[in-house]
């Protein structure tokens, strides 16, 4: 109970950190800055699922599983195979990083100026690559941790981490740029800079506990333990891992494919300029996704609780329940994720102006991007079934096809929104949002095939919420006649954000009794038997 009770604490403190601190860091660097950010974040996110995507889980369940049959000998092998594993892939994507940073900038700048330039995309590149010297191993030993079962000092690493992360980057940023008067370029290489440091300072945590507890680690009950070879405790390793860094990298390249196409094709093709075309891609990459981060967040912990349930039904051939725990998962996730996006679109303009203040492309953007939040919400938890129910040639299939529908639609999306008369850019995140949708459906069919899952109770429930929703969103045009959204002050949007909250949830959840689907998703007759489980589980 202490372990999950802190890794619960963990998870969500990050995430709030994570969503926070953009609020003063964007006020420092502004929309440059956070296009460069941007450059510099996501060709290391690449790299880093790559290295390191997959390796804490697939080394958890590997140490976890020697450890219980008593195998230490084997055990010892894993990990050392491991952080070998991880360092050697470390120092070859670090080099690959910092050896070829000019090309790279150029692939993302172009020949394009009047904003960031190549040399600094390629500074910022060489400084966030160090992390992948750190990160690597570090999840190694996160994964050994796991395997033992100490949750508690993996997840206060996590927080030792991100706390060290955010403090660099709040701090760091706001001293570089406004007391010591550096470049913006050196501001952005700082801030970047805090993964590392993040990342070593975990470590060395880990690294005390892990001597710490040595003799816990080693006791082993006494068995005959057979010999395992390296080839095979890597393979072990390998296939445990492989499909969830596909998943990882292929969700990273998403966002990589706009920051390496957007800018260009914007000033090129639909004559931004440089300035407003930076500043759309710091919102598509960096600051529009950090608010998406608070929708996503539901669907992270509903996940950790899927699959040992998922995993469980397997392992029985439970046909009903792995179709129950599915169309559960689909309710859920419709029931929360539709009306929050929804919500989030309609409210943009004030939601950003506390988040950022005042922007020309933010809130315009970002009424239609937090469509991604869904479209995200939904790729994870159908492609985490999916893996979990050990389809991963069909997870690969859609995987790739997604990502190509998304750089193949990406341009020609554009030209079709300016044709109507809408902002080009709209069609990059339409891409998007179709890249995501297209695995679903694949998988969908899968599942309706392999494990001949019916998805009406899923489907019924998102003819009620959209109802719901349709309800929420008249009242709250009707709202918008008397209480303006275009405000400028930060307090005051707030204000008129908590406003609409209010009303729109009493609307929805209003309409979700009425029509009794509130009932349906949580299984109860009436609300008091939310009490009664709530109590229970108490």
């Amino acid at each position: 109970m202490q372990g999950a009770f802190i890794a619960t604490f963990a998870i969500v403190f990050c995430k709030i950190l994570g969503v926070l601190y953009v609020i003063p860091f964007q006020s420092v660097i502004g929309e440059k800055g956070g296009a460069l950010y941007a450059y510099a974040y996501n060709i290391y996110s690449i790299f880093l699922s790559i290295s390191m995507a997959g390796i804490p889980i697939a080394m958890s369940k590997v140490i976890s599983e020697y450890h219980t049959l008593g195998y230490s000998e084997a055990k010892k092998k894993a990990y050392n195979i491991g952080k070998w594993l991880a360092v050697i892939a470390g120092i070859v994507c670090f080099l690959i990083l910092f050896i070829f940073a000019d090309k790279i900038g150029y692939l993302i700048i172009g020949g394009i100026e009047g904003g960031n330039t190549k040399e600094d995309v390629a500074l910022v590149i060489r400084v966030i690559s160090t992390a992948i010297l750190i990160i690597p191993l570090l999840s190694i030993v996160r994964g050994y941790f796991q395997g033992h079962r100490y949750i508690t000092e993996t997840s206060l690493s996590e927080v030792i981490e991100q706390l060290v992360r955010v403090l660099i980057i709040v701090v760091g940023s706001y001293l570089m740029y406004n007391v010591f008067d550096c470049s913006l370029t050196l501001t952005v290489a700082v801030s970047v800079f805090a993964a590392t440091v993040g990342g070593l300072f975990a470590q060395l945590y880990l690294w005390h506990k892990e001597r710490k507890f040595a003799k816990e680690f080693v006791e082993e009950k006494k068995v005959k333990e057979p010999t395992f070879t390296t080839k095979e405790i890597f393979m072990k390793i390998l296939i445990y891992a492989l499909p969830i860094v596909m998943i990882e990298l292929f969700r990273t390249l998403y966002n990589s494919v706009d920051v390496m196409m957007l800018v260009k094709t914007l000033v090129n093709k639909f004559s931004y300029s440089v300035g407003d075309a930076e500043s759309i891609i710091s919102i598509i990459s960096t600051w529009g996704l950090k608010i998406n981060m608070i929708v996503i967040a539901l669907v992270t912990g509903l996940m950790t609780s899927l699959i040992p349930n998922l995993t469980s039904n397997l392992v029985e051939n439970d046909t009903k329940g792995i179709e129950n725990r599915i169309n559960k998962t689909y309710q859920i996730v419709l029931f929360f994720v539709i009306p929050m996006t929804v919500g989030l679109s309609i409210l943009a303009e004030p939601v950003w102006t506390i988040f950022y203040g005042a922007s020309k492309y933010g809130p315009i953007a970002y009424q239609f991007l937090v469509f991604v939040a869904l479209a995200t919400s939904l790729f994870t938890s159908t492609t985490m079934i999916v893996q979990v129910l050990k389809g991963n040639k069909v997870l690969f299939i859609s995987l790739i096809l997604g990502i190509l529908s998304k750089i193949v639609l990406n341009v020609p999306f554009m030209y079709l929104f300016d044709y109507i008369g809408l902002e080009a850019f709209y069609g990059s995140i339409a891409a998007t949002i179709f890249g995501f949708i297209l695995p679903v459906v694949i998988c969908f069919v899968y599942l309706k095939k392999n494990f001949k899952i019916n998805f009406k109770p899923a489907l019924k429930t998102l003819g009620n919420v959209l109802m719901a929703v349709v309800c929420m969103i008249i009242v709250l045009f009707i709202m918008k006649l008397f209480i303006p959204m275009n405000v400028k002050s930060r307090l005051v949007a707030i204000l008129v954000t908590l406003v609409y909250t209010v009303v729109g949830a009493l609307v929805y959840f209003g309409v979700v009794l009425k029509n009794k689907e509130l009932y349906r998703v949580f299984d109860i007759k009436d609300l008091s038997g939310i009490k009664k489980r709530f109590l229970k589980r108490k």
